[in-house]
């Protein structure tokens, strides 16, 4: 049987004038509203009909399928979400891999060797980037380092993702250049990665072959993000999803 569950129904006031198709046009209306309420549960107490008419097995399931549902939705409920949102090189991703350090045991071998690539193209491209700026600024280079400084801004062999003896041996000179530590005091001018002057004193690590990079050569390492990047982690009994998003103009979609 139909048992028809109290329902308000809330119309919009209209003015009628006092005529009996006036009249008629309110009672059409509230009539046509009625029929649709009761069409609606009669279509779901069918529902209800026919989901207690099923078996034991797809009872069971659908229960399972409730529970679940509620216990992600409690779970979701008391989670707490980080959205990291600015421009490209504002750090968001560095305050991702500090959660990570601090709260999730870090970086595995495997993850930090995936690193190296990049290390090594931040530390070149960052003497790359000094080189160019001193040539802007009108900084001299002593002459036995012209030769170097030359290598580092024309050679793609450079950026192959591998620091060979003759790179760091480029990379060290220059570094102790004056005209190079001159353009350096002046970074503000222009664009240069802050971890710039760390990784060029560890330049002599790089070159070991069983060189495997540190939570710190990771921490600084600097890498454009693409897509979304989520990383869950608990701290004092609260759990934190934090999700990274690519600053780059070419990802705020």
């Amino acid at each position: 049987s139909l048992s028809l569950l109290p329902v308000s129904i809330h119309t919009e006031q209209a003015s009628f004038k006092q005529t009996p198709s006036g009249r008629l046009g309110s009672f059409c209306f509230c009539f046509s509203s009625v029929l649709f309420v009761a069409q609606f549960l009669l279509a779901f107490n069918m529902g209800i009909c026919g989901a207690k008419g099923g078996s034991k097995a797809d009872s069971e399931t659908n229960r399972n399928i409730n529970r679940a549902l509620m216990d992600d939705r409690k779970r979701l409920d008391n989670e707490v979400k980080l959205l990291l949102l600015g421009a490209g090189e504002s750090g968001k991703s560095t305050i991702s891999k500090q959660m990570k350090i601090i709260h999730l045991k870090g970086f595995n071998d495997e993850e930090r060797s995936s690193y190296k690539s990049i290390i090594f193209n931040n530390t070149v491209g960052s003497m790359r980037v000094l080189v160019t700026a001193a040539q802007e600024l009108g900084i001299e280079l002593s002459d036995s380092n012209k030769t170097a400084a030359d290598r580092m801004s024309n050679s793609e062999e450079y950026f192959s993702g591998e620091i060979t003896q003759d790179i760091a041996q480029d990379i060290t000179s220059l570094w102790a250049d004056p005209g190079i530590k001159e353009c350096f005091s002046r970074s503000a001018e222009f664009q240069l990665n802050d971890s710039a002057a760390y990784y060029f004193e560890s330049v002599d690590r790089f070159i070991d072959p069983n060189y495997t990079p540190s939570e710190q050569d990771v921490l600084r390492s600097r890498a454009k993000t693409t897509g979304i990047i989520e990383t869950d982690f608990e701290c004092e009994g609260t759990s934190f999803r934090m999700v990274d998003v690519g600053g780059q103009r070419s990802e705020r979609k």
